[in-house]
């Protein structure tokens, strides 16, 4: 019973991580963007819209979605206190179900994004004013010390190594050394992506400092560096609970691992911009 009670207590941690405190940072975040706003400018431009009454609108859809996924999470939790009852219980549909929450969570901070974009492209319109150009060197080195990118690099080829050897004598349900080599290239992929989109995307936000660029970039890049070994630890620990026979463990290793991802994005979303000069990044306008 240690394994099922470990996992509730995460899961509710989960729960309370997605649903309760991430969306609180998302609506601060949301009002103290909304208070730089030129609305004298919107007013010019589009006299018969409300901004207030939109920015409100949006504000409610999302405030009304997290609690109604808040409530699901906990009936959700209820069935699996119940579930977890049983001598007889199964690991696979608890994980299934973890998941697939986890899925159903993350959909308001995707609305969220999506009106982020909106918001920033209508930003663009509204501004008649441009920043001057800056220099800045920007690199993963800057960002990101090499031996994390280190840890990270090697924790892929160890990975490998591991699931050819589990290969050799593979435990039932084992999907294959092709088939998880390849999603976990596939995470490091996606994520050797965002860290390129991260160091040289252009500046969305047209009122973006330059000192919050640098701190947006530097965290974003952290992120999908510390996710990549995040997934490379998560998935040999779920194949070393099988070969241990413990894998009723691993419903609480998946929810830990979201609920770390839940952190990560709560770390993008909250931490104050970094001072740019502190860290060798200073601005050079270009005439």
């Amino acid at each position: 019973m240690i394994e099922a009670n470990a996992f509730l207590a995460m899961f509710t941690v989960q729960i309370l991580a997605m649903s309760v405190l991430l969306p609180q940072r998302v609506i601060r975040l949301v009002r103290s963007t909304a208070q730089e706003f030129p609305a004298e400018r919107f007013a010019q431009l589009y006299p018969r819209v409300d901004h207030h009454k939109i920015l409100g609108r949006y504000l409610k859809l999302y405030r009304l979605l997290n609690p109604v996924i808040l409530v699901l999470g906990v009936l959700l939790l209820g069935w699996l206190f119940r579930y977890l009852q049983r001598s007889d219980w199964d690991d696979g549909p608890v994980e299934a179900l973890v998941f697939a929450y986890f899925v159903l969570q993350a959909l308001p901070l995707l609305f969220a994004a999506w009106s982020a974009i909106r918001y920033n492209q209508l930003l663009g319109r509204l501004l008649e004013a441009k920043r001057s150009t800056v220099l800045q060197r920007r690199g993963l080195f800057d960002f990101v010390s090499p031996f994390t990118v280190f840890l990270a690099v090697s924790s892929y080829f160890l990975f490998v190594a591991y699931v050819i050897y589990i290969a050799q004598n593979p435990f039932p349900g084992f999907a294959g050394a092709l088939i998880n080599i390849g999603v976990i290239t596939l995470v490091y992929a996606t994520q050797t992506l965002g860290v390129y989109v991260m160091l040289y995307r252009k500046k969305v936000n047209p009122r973006e400092t330059h000192a919050a660029l640098v701190h947006t970039t530097g965290v974003g890049v952290k992120a999908c560096v510390y996710m990549c070994i995040a997934s490379v630890v998560t998935s040999s620990l779920n194949f070393t609970l099988v070969l241990l026979d413990l894998q009723r463990w691993e419903p609480f290793a998946l929810s830990a691992f979201l609920v770390f991802a839940a952190s990560l994005t709560l770390m993008v979303i909250t931490a104050a911009p970094r001072n740019p000069e502190a860290a060798g990044l200073g601005e050079s306008p270009v005439s």
